[in-house]
């Protein structure tokens, strides 16, 4: 093994990275259902992480030499690998419990718009409610509630579904000129919102949209003309002077009802584009055709896609299930 190389071993599987990887991204190289879900953390933007604690596992060995499990769950995308460490994730109870309440506590403010917001069916919150998720709250209080605010004449923001990621924030922080919005206030009054009521019109602000990982930041071209599992996405591209062009058109019959980066298997975007490409060119004759988007067997957005070919996923052994699914066998092969 390479001196800038460790072995990590996550959920009984053992993986050989590169010395100073995190064990979030360690988990992404394994791949399947072993890696943690991760609201706030974007590799493609520096400083992100370690704010929604979504991603926290157990360290049941810290390394080779130092065997003595971590004393508590950690942020998998805040901690880095040593070699010979151990990690639990979806083979523990205590994760799995913890992970459940730290999504109750994103949904404490979250308003049931599922029916009416435009990021159903691609919302990292939908999908961890889903998995982790009560049937219902147990928040007895009122819940804050903001009005919604146009920030630009292409961007709405639904401040009640922000989860404070802050994503959009490092966005513009990176990929902008000027960044002229960020969170405001602390504690139970926090809210993304403009400096001094500056419209958000950076060329590249059009990115927020695509970082959101909920309904917060909405395509104001796009709002309310479909529903996602509707479309059928389609990569693209076209000579652009300002980005690289390269995009996933949304059709509806012959109609791009919305332009959006490419993202890669865990939802983040592979290269920033710029305005023009994702608000002003909505024709399919702007663009040169590549082929059908990726889309990943278990997104809804599936159901109505033409490409079904995947690679399978690690999947998670469960006794129960399958002592379930041997029982009612029984029944079928009896009767």
């Amino acid at each position: 093994m390479s001196d800038n190389k460790v072995k990590v071993t996550i959920d009984g599987i053992t993986v050989e990275v590169e010395n100073g990887t995190t064990i979030l991204n360690a988990a992404r190289q394994i791949g399947g259902d072993i890696v943690p879900p991760a609201m706030c953390y974007y590799s493609k933007l520096k400083g992100s992480g370690g704010k929604c604690r979504t991603c926290i596992v157990k360290v049941s060995k810290g390394s080779e030499k130092d065997p003595r499990p971590m004393p508590k769950l950690v942020a998998s995308c805040r901690t880095t690998v040593m070699d010979g460490m151990e990690v639990q994730n979806i083979t523990s109870p205590e994760v799995l419990e913890a992970r459940a309440g730290v999504v109750e506590i994103l949904l404490i403010n979250h308003p049931l718009d599922c029916p009416i917001c435009d990021q159903a069916g691609e919302c990292d919150l939908q999908d961890l409610g889903y998995e982790h998720g009560l049937q219902k709250t147990r928040y007895e209080f009122e819940r804050r509630t903001f009005e919604r605010i146009d920030i630009g004449d292409k961007i709405q923001l639904h401040m009640n579904r922000c989860i404070l990621c802050y994503r959009c924030v490092y966005t513009a922080d990176q990929i902008t000129d000027s960044r002229v919005h960020g969170v405001l206030n602390r504690g139970d009054h926090s809210e993304i919102s403009t400096y001094i009521e500056q419209a958000i019109d950076n060329d590249f602000s059009g990115n927020v949209i695509d970082v959101c990982p909920v309904g917060a930041l909405t395509d104001r071209t796009f709002r309310f003309k479909n529903r996602v599992w509707f479309t059928k996405p389609v990569d693209a591209h076209r000579n652009c002077p300002t980005c690289s062009g390269k995009v996933t058109l949304w059709y509806k019959g012959p109609d791009v009802l919305r332009v959006t980066a490419r993202k890669d298997q865990f939802g983040e975007v592979e290269e920033f584009i710029c305005n023009t490409c994702r608000f002003e060119k909505k024709s399919t004759s702007d663009w040169a055709i590549e082929e059908p988007t990726r889309i990943s067997d278990t997104s809804v957005i599936a159901a109505n896609h033409y490409e079904t070919l995947r690679p399978l996923p690690v999947i998670r052994p469960n006794e129960e299930l399958r002592e379930a699914n041997k029982k009612e066998l029984e029944k079928t092969v009896k009767y």
